[in-house]
């Protein structure tokens, strides 16, 4: 019996080389053929040049009227033009490098070019010739993205061969409520609909069908994943109420209203009996620390163990750090875990562990090694979660029995990405500064005006500050023309003499070397530290309120907001100087938004808009899926409705045993999901 699980090598015509080969395309089954959708279409119909518009991509039908000329220039260039009568007006065409053609142009012959109009001189600079009338089934073709093993036309043709062999085994995934509400194809005319359309609105039906459709799927797998862990026997984290009170009450400053409002949500998540599954969201200086060790303190209460998973030894320490200061004279007994101990000192910390008498254990991945066993681990919590794997979160959360799971990020996601990728989790927003935090002043000039915030540094040096420098590259690059780390740092300590120090950190260094360089900053030794984007996360010293960033074009908006966010975090005014020369829009948009807002949620709204949604949050370290039709930042509205659709059908009782969701419950088993009904 067909399905579209089988292999594309039962097709006809595609032997092993040819699976090989559709392999690279991530083309392996005849559904992966059919989802392999379109990245544009050519329509090939010929264009109305009284209503085509200027810069439009055309298709024109027409006879050759003049003798073909053909010239040459420069390297292995050559520019082939003609004129084309086409109706009553006579057009010029010209196309460059492909002076092959000269061969097929004849005088008096009809021919089809495809090219883009220059409506004010009347001409076609074209990139496609055809000396036969097109047929009209193929006057509005697909193409797609290929490679150098997987060409258009065979692709084109092994789509049409699936299609016409496995439609009749094509199901439709979509319940039949859904589709009537939107007005959406089933699956079978949605597939026709993307690979063989007639018209543009044909084209744009089935694309709103295939949207909503993937996102729809993907949200429901997130939604069966997060009713399955709600379902699992957790642990019910009984903290005891008056010593969590009486700890905040001891911090020493009031939460403001957003740690409040999030402290009482994460305290509800511990009490419940199912795994807690919870992002918490906070802009730089937010105040998140605080937020997660209240967390640990009220399961350190209830006699669980509490673990913090940073991403790097700097971060891990520095947690270390601060909260032993939080936890004094607290029965919390913190152990710092990281690939650099000792093999003698990990064993002992991991003794320890695994006895109870440490119930903070900070660390790296060293966390989740095999070796690392916990007494009883209640609450697993992962900072900057966006840098570790999804299988490196997902060990964390499976050490000990079920513990409760909270990722942290100072990174905003907007909201468009945060239902996407972390659509299975509950979230929790940080979104004030704490009372008395002055947003930094960020300023931007322009290369040759590199004196003027030199002399601004030099003037805030005097006044007892200290500064990071920050370079995109360690060592000159002769790819890239930008302002290098060791570089910057010479010049820098020449500039200021002996009237100030200036200091190098880069990530060749070992761990070593950094921690002598940052002790020295922060012991003020050095007023002055140079540094790459080693620095981008963690680096707490309240007395550095000056950052210049060199090339900031060279950065993402999110990444400089993140840099930014290493000032700012004492009482003293704070400044962002920008040194840039943008070449492009986006360049320029992107310090001009710095400028404006130090609101890192706007930031990030401005970063997708400008940059898109993979690119924003990376899909690899994301779990943001690389979807094929939708866009999760312009069918936003689409996307929102799809969850909710999606988490509607899972609370209907007994969905699962409605025969027209039974291609459904097929789609959630074959991707592995351990739901309710499995």
């Amino acid at each position: 019996m067909k399905s579209l699980q089988d292999s594309v090598g039962n097709l006809k015509g595609v032997g092993k080389k040819r699976v090989a080969d559709l392999a690279t395309l991530g083309i392996d089954t005849i559904e992966d053929l059919l989802t392999y959708y379109p990245s544009r279409y050519n329509d090939l119909r010929p264009a109305d040049l009284t209503t085509a518009k200027d810069k439009q991509k055309i298709t024109l039908h027409g006879r050759v009227v003049s003798e073909p000329l053909l010239t040459h220039f420069g390297y292995r260039r050559s520019r082939l033009s003609f004129r084309l009568q086409v109706d009553q007006e006579v057009v010029m065409v010209t196309f460059f490098n492909q002076p092959y053609l000269v061969k097929q142009l004849q005088l008096d012959s009809q021919v089809t070019v495809l090219g883009k109009w220059d409506a004010r001189r009347r001409q076609v600079t074209a990139n496609r010739l055809t000396t036969a009338a097109l047929e009209a089934s193929n006057d509005f073709g697909a193409v797609y993205p290929v490679n150098k093993h997987v060409k258009q036309g065979m692709l084109r043709s092994l789509i049409r061969q699936a299609y016409e062999e496995y439609q009749n085994v094509i199901p439709t995934l979509l319940p039949q409520t859904l589709r009537q509400r939107y007005r959406l194809l089933d699956r079978r005319q949605m597939l026709a609909g993307m690979h063989f359309p007639k018209d543009a609105g044909q084209a744009q039906t089935a694309r709103r069908t295939a949207a909503y459709e993937e996102f729809f799927l993907f949200q429901l797998r997130l939604q069966a994943i997060r009713q399955a862990q709600r379902q699992e026997d957790g642990l019910r984290i009984l903290y005891h109420n008056d010593e969590v009170k009486e700890f905040i009450r001891g911090i020493g400053f009031e939460l403001t209203n957003a740690q409040k409002r999030v402290v009482n949500e994460i305290c509800a998540d511990l009490r419940r009996p199912y795994q807690m599954n919870r992002l918490l969201q906070g802009d730089v200086g937010s105040g998140k620390t605080i937020v997660a060790a209240i967390a640990i303190y009220a399961t350190i209460t209830a006699g669980y163990q509490a673990a913090l998973m940073a991403p790097t030894e700097i971060l891990a320490a520095q947690h270390a750090e601060k909260l032993a200061k939080v936890f004094e004279n607290t029965p919390v007994h913190i152990g710092l875990l990281t690939g650099s101990l000792t093999a003698k000192q990990h064993a002992q910390l991991r003794d320890a562990i695994k006895r109870g008498d440490v119930n903070l254990i900070i660390g790296t991945h060293a966390l989740i090694q095999e070796d690392v066993e916990y007494a009883n681990l209640g609450l697993a919590i992962t900072d900057e979660q966006h840098r570790f794997g999804v299988n490196q979160r997902q060990q964390l959360r499976e050490k000990g029995d079920h513990p409760d799971v909270l990722a942290m990020t100072a990174t905003p996601i907007p909201r468009t990405l945060a239902i996407t990728a972390y659509g299975e989790m509950d979230v929790s927003v940080i979104d004030e500064l704490p009372a008395g935090r002055k947003p930094i002043k960020t300023k931007w000039f322009k290369v040759d005006k590199q004196n003027e915030a030199l002399h601004f540094l030099r003037e805030q040096l005097a006044a007892g500050a200290q500064a990071y420098v920050v370079s995109p590259l360690i060592e000159e690059s002769e790819a890239l023309d930008v302002q290098n780390a060791t570089d910057l740092y010479e010049q820098l300590a020449k500039y200021f003499g002996g009237d100030y120090q200036v200091g190098l950190l880069h990530g060749r260094m070992s761990g070593d070397e950094k921690d002598q360089v940052m002790r020295e900053f922060q012991e003020k030794k050095l007023q002055v530290l140079v540094s790459t984007t080693v620095i981008e996360v963690g680096v707490d010293n309240p007395n550095a309120t000056v950052m210049i960033i060199y090339n900031a074009d060279r950065f993402g908006l999110a990444q400089l907001h993140q840099l930014r966010g290493r000032v700012g975090r004492g009482d003293r005014q704070s400044y962002c100087l920008l040194l840039a020369d943008p070449k492009t829009d986006e360049g320029k948009a992107r310090m001009q938004t710095m400028v404006e807002t130090n609101d890192g949620f706007k930031v990030a709204e401005k970063d997708l808009e400008l940059r898109g949604s993979g690119d924003v949050l990376g899909n690899k370290q994301s779990g943001l899926p690389d979807f094929k039709v939708g866009d999760p930042v312009g069918d936003i509205k689409m996307l929102q409705i799809a969850r909710n659709d999606a988490e509607q059908l899972l609370k209907t009782p007994h969905w699962d045993d409605v025969d027209d969701n039974q291609p459904l419950v097929l789609y959630l088993k074959r991707h592995q999901l351990e739901t309710h009904f499995d």
